[in-house]
């Protein structure tokens, strides 16, 4: 597990512009021609969007697949984290684990 953590942690260092978000192809109304892209996200618990030119598409579509790496990353990590913090709790002596006042008595 902990062999596992620091390849997830050297991966994260790898990690390029992100942002978090979905990004789609809308339609205008007929009384204007064309469509649009926007991106829509939440941020400290608020929904956000905002429209997206169509030169940046393509650099917002791998910030996009960044931050879903990032995500998915840091969800492994911190499922590792807490499978290694039950196994290190589980060998710990039970002596250790009583409060001083009980060891002296």
């Amino acid at each position: 597990m902990e062999d596992r953590i620091g390849r997830i942690k050297r991966e994260l260092l790898r990690i390029g512009p992100m942002r978090p978000g979905s990004l789609t192809r809308q339609k205008r109304s007929p009384k204007y021609k064309g469509r649009y892209y926007q991106i829509s996200y939440t941020h400290k618990m608020r929904g956000h969007t905002e429209y997206i030119r169509l030169e940046c598409v393509a650099d917002i579509r791998r910030q996009i697949v960044e931050y879903k790496r990032f995500k998915r990353l840091t969800g492994e990590w911190i499922s590792l984290a807490i499978q290694l913090s039950k196994l290190t709790i589980t060998l710990v002596k039970p002596s250790a684990l009583l409060s001083p006042k009980t060891r002296h008595s």
